[in-house]
């Protein structure tokens, strides 16, 4: 009787042991996966918070932006002739320092150094003897006409191409689908990019068309 009991006693034991190892064993891996699950969801968070962070402002960015260029045709008594690009605000003393100046025999007061460019235009400095006889193209009145008598290739149509020395329907249509596809001409000679259009063509119709 005695030895049943003893060896009763010893299995309640062996099993109560078994028990506490076994819950000891699930406690401790829950408290694990908490811990995991609470620095998963910590590192969650800083991540978050770095995505919020919102990108650092240029106080010198204001979104403004200069004026578009201008592209004007300085000619004349100046010492180097050709198109140049200028800010939109620019003005005519500006076009004509992009052109080296004026020459010594140019007429100073047939130009006004003041006024505002426009894109597209002719600036023309007439000589001094020139302005005296007044066939110069420098004041503000004979640029106007002489401009009104020309025919502008980048505004012309068809018909109005058809009006110059040398110019027929294809090459007229040809002058209009060249500017459609390129922008407006930046210079007269630029007329010569265009297949059928060479320098003969082009010097019998230069004295006749502007930009």
């Amino acid at each position: 009787m005695r030895d049943r009991f003893i060896c009763t006693l010893l299995q309640r034991c062996f099993i109560g042991t078994l028990i506490l190892a076994a819950f000891l064993f699930l406690t401790g891996c829950g408290g694990s996966q908490e811990e995991d699950t609470l620095e998963e969801f910590e590192i969650s968070e800083e991540d978050g918070a770095e995505d919020k962070e919102a990108p650092e402002e240029n106080p010198d960015d204001t979104g403004q932006t200069e004026g578009a260029a201008v592209y004007v045709y300085v000619c004349g008594a100046v010492n180097a002739p050709g198109v140049y690009e200028l800010s939109g605000d620019a003005r005519v003393f500006e076009a004509l320092e992009s052109a080296g100046g004026m020459t010594g025999d140019a007429s100073l007061e047939s130009v006004n150094l003041a006024r505002a460019v426009v894109d597209g235009e002719q600036i023309y400095v007439p000589t001094v003897e020139e302005a005296a006889r007044g066939t110069g193209v420098g004041t503000e009145s004979n640029i106007k006409s002489a401009e009104q008598s020309k025919v502008n290739i980048n505004t012309a149509s068809r018909d109005e191409l058809m009006t110059l020395t040398g110019i027929g329907e294809a090459k007229a249509e040809s002058i209009i689908r060249y500017r459609e596809e390129h922008g407006a001409f930046k210079s007269v000679e630029e007329l010569m990019e265009i297949e059928g259009i060479k320098e003969g063509v082009f010097n019998k119709i230069k004295d006749d068309i502007t930009i």
